[in-house]
Order: C-alpha cells, then sequence, then structure tokens
C-alpha cells in the first residue's frame, strides 16, 4: 500500500511539473515596441499586420500605426505605381500620381484589397487598418523614414505623418 501511494504521488508530482513548466514558460511573441494596446485592451502587433500585407502587389510598403486612445488601427501605404494606376484605371479614375494618391476614393479601393488580404493571413478584426494614407513618395533611407536596411523608424514616420493620423483618428493624438 505505501510503494502504491509513492508511486500515485510520484506521478502526480510529475504531471504538477510539466503543467507548471507548459503554463509558466515565459516566450516572447514579439518585440514590446512593435506591441500597442487599443482602447478596448485588445494587443496589436504592428509587425505582424505589415507582414501580412506588405506581401501584396498594391503594396511597396506600409507601416501600421495604433493609438492606445483608440479601438482601431490605421495604416500608411506607399504603393506600387503600376498596379495603383491599374487599378484606378479599372475604377475609371484619372488624375496624376499625387491626385490618385490623395484621392479618398482610391483609398477606400485599396482599404478594400487590404481588408481582404488581411482577412485571408487570419488576422484577427481589431488588426485589419479601418484607414489608410496612400503616400506618393517612396521611403527611402535618404528621406529619413527608413534606415539603411529599410527597416522602418517608426517614430519619424508618426511625426511626417502626424497631420494624417489626426485626420484619421479625427482628433489630436500624441
Amino acid at each position: 500500500m505505501y510503494t502504491y501511494i509513492l508511486e500515485k504521488y510520484k506521478i502526480h508530482v510529475k504531471i504538477l511539473c510539466c503543467i507548471t513548466k507548459v503554463r509558466f514558460r515565459s516566450s516572447s511573441t514579439d518585440r514590446k515596441k512593435d506591441l500597442v494596446k487599443l482602447q478596448a485592451g485588445e494587443y496589436v502587433s504592428l509587425g505582424k499586420v505589415e507582414a501580412a500585407l506588405k506581401n501584396l502587389p498594391l503594396v511597396d510598403n506600409i507601416c501600421a500605426y495604433a493609438s492606445s486612445f483608440h479601438s482601431y488601427v490605421v495604416g500608411f501605404v506607399v504603393p506600387n505605381q503600376k498596379e495603383l494606376a491599374e487599378l484606378a484605371r479599372k475604377k475609371g479614375f484619372k488624375g496624376t500620381w499625387e491626385e490618385i494618391c490623395n484621392s479618398p476614393e482610391m483609398e477606400k479601393e485599396v482599404l478594400k484589397v487590404l481588408a481582404e488580404a488581411a482577412m485571408a493571413a487570419n488576422l484577427e478584426k481589431f488588426e485589419i487598418p479601418v484607414k489608410i494614407r496612400l503616400s506618393p513618395d517612396p521611403w527611402t533611407p535618404e528621406t529619413g523614414l527608413v534606415t539603411d536596411a529599410f527597416k522602418l523608424k517608426r517614430k519619424e514616420l508618426t511625426a511626417y505623418y502626424q497631420m494624417d493620423i489626426d485626420r484619421m483618428y479625427g482628433t489630436n493624438v500624441k
């Protein structure tokens, strides 16, 4: 009887140790700078959103932005000139490159494409950008918006697009 209880105890201890190791295992899912807590309490990985949308033919570069004072994500997109011109032609929109990029109608059309791709990439609803800004100018190290390795400089991009952020959120966000 004593050995039976001892064996049972050992098994329970091993199971508890396994459960404890699994439950309290620390794993880093993303960089801290990359995570933003939205107003409703959801955490959004901006890098995950960008990675899901960056491979679209319509997108040359993208930067997702979220404010903890709001419940949705916005984005800045450098569109592929050939693909956006083709989309504008299909939708019957004519104008210069700057006019196409600054057009609210074209922003809506690009947003539809981004939303479809985000759904296909299994992004959560709160991770999908709700509003975007199309940038007619590419981001290069010379503009100071990306590094020499073409990684995004979030602080510089936020400062550069602050007026657009305010417009997309409808407030003064810092």
